[in-house]
């Protein structure tokens, strides 16, 4: 019985020309042996299985070659080449630095160094993962690779460059290997497929290929343990169940469902995938890189960068025409900090739950937009003047102009006549005056949107209620001891100077650094809420300004470390001075 090789060794590229995905490097390469440019010692970095070890040994077999091709190939038929192929050259090494690391491997090599080649122009010496070496390996080994023997060469082969000492990174020309794109993979194993002589879809290579994230090595290992599972005939469905991934149906399904927000939808096709096995994160992650390829679907420039087959970029293309990008960013800024958040969760479950809850109403129930009305009522007028309102405001009912005859959305006399809110600070307002009193809109205290009532200007006129510095201050201090001990950026952020009210209602609010300024602006709608409720106006706006000179490290002293923590704790100045403490320094 024959033995069985596995298709990535059985397939390995034995020329410049067969390497898949790394022409810039292969172009170099061919070029400095035409040019006979050859470097004393080459680095050879970059992800598992793109092509570093096979072009390392692809330069060796080449540059002994007695007879270059044309395209300056290795001729496979001279003594040196036939050598290489039955792995018995006495001038190519492979030396694994994982296992010989120490300094005596060193010397051992640099032994063999001195030794030149019997039978051919170069010895080769090939060093995988040389990230390995111990420092003092690297420091023996140095003085050889600087400058060795002329019939000497060192290739260096590693995926975590920046693990090498600096000192052999100057010694060695650098080759950086880039991950092989999902097109390329996709290609060499319809290739190799032909060869084996197996029916594969388009779409089940595209899985395969997005599994293998960059590297050919695994993308022809999992074809091999595919064709074991499925026989000679690889379909899409038998790759997804072999290799546990969602079926992009489930995706496609999920986003119809958030765009129609279908909350009861989206939770039942959730807990399909968790009955069917798969991990929640796992289900959140596919649906964020869903996300992303609709996003890519949306201009015809990052089209390119799609990576599907032609069948799935067609599907892509019908649901985008029924997104908009506000949709896209938001929602992929749901699943991000659901992601981010889901290791420390304890009901991971309800977790991911909630950030679908979230999505699903992005389309629906968007946040509503601060009203902007022209030449609106800057404070609180008498009965009066209430005939002239803006003539964007629809026109008053003779009823409606009559104060004692409120209209039927008015439980009260309208706010604009402010002596019935001011009459009644200590006790539970009248139902209808709850809106006005605590800054909420007609729309959340059941009003149809449609229904417009004569009381609207005078209500949108007592949400433009002005407010004094000391108002603000009073306010500003419960949210400030509101915020969790936990949180102190951000009570810094508030605590570390007081807000000062400028022109048009904006409060300008000054912190120390870029960090306290994103954690205001993360609070910053809970911050509105507060202040537009107990101000009564929902026009205010916050402007952050990051003081200049807070971003430069300051010096604090002892003593002045000890009055800014009393200031703080006015408790340890008693603690001081109960006990005679004195401040050092």
């Amino acid at each position: 019985m024959e033995n069985f090789v596995v298709s990535a060794r059985k397939y390995r590229p034995a020329t410049f020309n067969s390497v898949v995905g790394q022409p810039s490097i292969t172009s170099t390469l061919k070029n400095a042996i035409r040019s006979n440019h050859l470097a004393q010692a080459f680095l050879f970095t970059g992800p598992r299985g793109v092509g570093k070890t096979t072009c390392a040994r692809i330069l060796a077999k080449t540059i002994n070659c007695r007879n270059l091709t044309a395209e300056t190939e290795a001729c496979n038929e001279c003594e040196s080449c036939r050598a290489f192929n039955s792995s018995a050259s006495f001038n190519i090494y492979e030396l694994d630095a994982a296992s010989n690391n120490s300094v005596d491997s060193m010397r051992t090599l640099i032994d063999q160094v001195r030794i030149p080649p019997q039978d051919g122009r170069y010895k080769v010496y090939i060093i995988d993962e040389v990230h390995m070496l111990s420092s003092q390996a690297f420091n023996a080994f140095l003085k050889t690779l600087e400058e060795p023997p002329a019939y000497a060469k060192f290739i260096l082969a590693t995926t975590e460059k920046h693990k090498i000492l600096p000192t052999i990174l100057s010694r060695c020309q650098s080759y950086d290997f880039k991950r092989i794109t999902v097109d390329d993979i996709v290609h060499h194993l319809n290739w190799v497929a032909s060869q084996e002589g197996i029916d594969a879809e388009q779409d089940a290579l595209h899985i395969i290929a997005r599994k293998a994230d960059g590297g050919m090595r695994d993308s022809l290992s999992i074809f091999d343990q595919l064709v074991s599972y499925t026989g000679n005939h690889l379909t899409y469905q038998k790759v997804i169940e072999s290799l546990n991934v969602l079926d992009h149906e489930y995706y496609f399904k999920a986003v119809d469902l958030l765009l129609a927000a279908d909350s009861a939808g989206i939770i039942t096709l959730f807990n399909q995938v968790i009955e069917s096995g798969f991990d929640g994160q796992h289900f959140i992650n596919g649906l964020g890189d869903h996300l992303r390829q609709l996003m890519l679907s949306l201009n015809p420039e990052t089209l390119k960068l799609l990576e599907a087959a032609a069948s799935i970029k067609q599907l892509y293309a019908e649901q985008v025409s029924r997104c908009s990008l506000q949709f896209l960013l938001q929602a992929l800024d749901i699943v991000n900090k659901c992601d981010i958040d889901y290791r420390i969760s304890n009901n991971k479950r309800l977790h991911i739950e909630i950030a679908l809850l979230k999505m699903s109403r992005l389309v629906a129930a968007p946040e509503p937009a601060l009203p902007t009305r022209p030449a609106p009522v800057s404070s609180p007028a008498p009965p009066p003047p209430r005939a002239a309102q803006p003539s964007s405001a629809p026109a008053p009912s003779p009823s409606a102009t009559t104060p004692v005859q409120p209209g039927p959305s008015q439980a009260t006399p309208p706010p604009s006549q402010a002596q019935p809110v001011q009459a009644q600070p200590a006790s539970q307002p009248p139902r209808g005056m709850m809106g006005a009193a605590f800054g909420v809109g007609l729309k959340s205290i059941g009003v149809p949107k449609e229904t417009k009532s004569d009381a609207e200007p005078a209500i949108e006129a007592e949400k433009r209620t002005p407010f004094s510095q000391e108002q603000l201050d009073a306010v500003w201090s419960e949210i400030v001891n509101s915020i969790p001990r936990d949180q102190v950026t951000y009570h810094l952020a508030l605590s570390g100077s007081k807000p000062q009210l400028t022109e048009n209602f904006v409060i300008e609010q000054r912190v120390d650094n870029k960090m306290q300024e994103e954690a205001l602006m993360e609070h910053r709608p809970e911050i509105y809420q507060t202040l537009r409720q107990r101000l009564n106006n929902n026009v205010l706006q916050i402007q952050v300004v990051v003081s200049p000179q807070a971003e430069k490290a300051k010096v604090y002293t002892p003593v002045e470390k000890f009055n800014r923590m009393a200031e703080i704790n006015p408790a340890l100045n008693d603690l001081k001075t109960r006990f005679d403490l004195e401040i050092e320094g």
